[in-house]
C-alpha cells in the first residue's frame, strides 16, 4: 500500500468512526464529495493546512494524519483551484454544490474566514476566488482581493455580493466581475465565460466567449 493510499485509509476509517458520508464530511469542510473520495482512495493527497482542517472535521490530533501524510510527494505546482469565501455556512454550502454541479472535474474549495483562504493561496495554485464583500467582524473582501492579487497577479476576482455601493472599487481592482446574490447556475456559467484571465479548459469550448 502506497503512502497516499494508508492516508486515504486512515481518513475513511476516521470518518466512519464518526459516522460521516463523504458528503457529510465534504459539506463540514466546504470541499466537493469527490474530494474527499480521491483522498479516501489515494488518488490525490491534501497538503499540510488541508490535513489540519481534515483533522479538525474530524475531531482529531492533526499527526494522526501527518504520520501517514510524512513520504507523500507534494502536488502538482500547476494544479489549479477554485475558491469561495462567505462568512455564511449556508450559503457557502450551497455555492460549493452548484459550482461544482458546473465544473465537476475542477478543485473546488470554500472557506468563511478570509486569512483560511489567503494561507490555502500561499501552497495551492487559485485561477478564481468568488468572494462576498462583507465577511464579518470588519473583514472586507477587497481587503481579501487586494491579498490574493498580491500572490497570484492574474487571478481571477469574481465579488458575488448583497452590496452595491462597491461596483467602483471593484472595477479599479480589476475585478473579473461583480455579481449581485443570490447566485443561479446561469450566472456562474456567465461569469465563467468572460473572465478577465481566461483558464484553458475551465468550460467547454461552445460556452466560451467569442473573441
Amino acid at each position: 500500500m502506497t503512502p497516499a493510499e494508508q492516508l486515504g485509509k486512515k481518513i475513511r476509517e476516521l470518518r466512519m468512526w464518526k459516522n460521516l458520508s463523504q458528503q457529510q464530511l465534504a459539506d463540514l469542510m466546504f470541499v466537493t464529495r469527490k474530494a474527499v473520495g480521491n483522498w479516501e482512495n489515494g488518488k490525490r493527497t491534501p497538503d499540510a493546512y488541508t490535513l489540519q482542517r481534515l483533522a479538525t472535521a474530524l475531531d482529531v490530533e492533526v499527526m494522526v494524519l501527518l504520520e501517514a501524510q510524512h513520504h507523500i510527494k507534494k502536488p502538482a505546482e500547476d494544479e489549479r483551484h477554485i475558491i469561495i469565501v462567505d462568512r455564511d455556512p449556508t450559503v457557502l454550502k450551497f455555492f460549493v454544490r452548484q459550482l461544482t454541479e458546473t465544473l465537476p472535474d475542477e478543485q473546488i474549495w470554500g472557506f468563511r474566514r478570509p486569512n483560511e483562504a489567503l494561507l490555502f493561496a500561499k501552497s495551492n495554485r487559485v485561477c478564481v476566488a468568488f468572494m462576498e464583500i462583507d465577511l464579518g467582524e470588519n473583514r472586507s473582501g477587497i481587503d481579501l482581493a487586494c491579498g490574493l492579487m498580491e500572490i497570484y497577479p492574474k487571478i481571477n476576482i469574481i465579488f458575488v455580493t448583497s452590496c452595491q455601493e462597491y461596483a467602483f472599487v471593484a472595477w479599479e481592482l480589476n475585478a473579473s466581475g461583480y455579481v449581485m446574490k443570490p447566485m443561479t447556475a446561469e450566472k456562474i456559467a456567465s461569469q465563467l465565460s468572460r473572465l478577465r484571465y481566461p483558464v484553458p479548459g475551465l468550460m467547454p469550448e461552445n460556452e466560451q466567449p467569442e473573441g
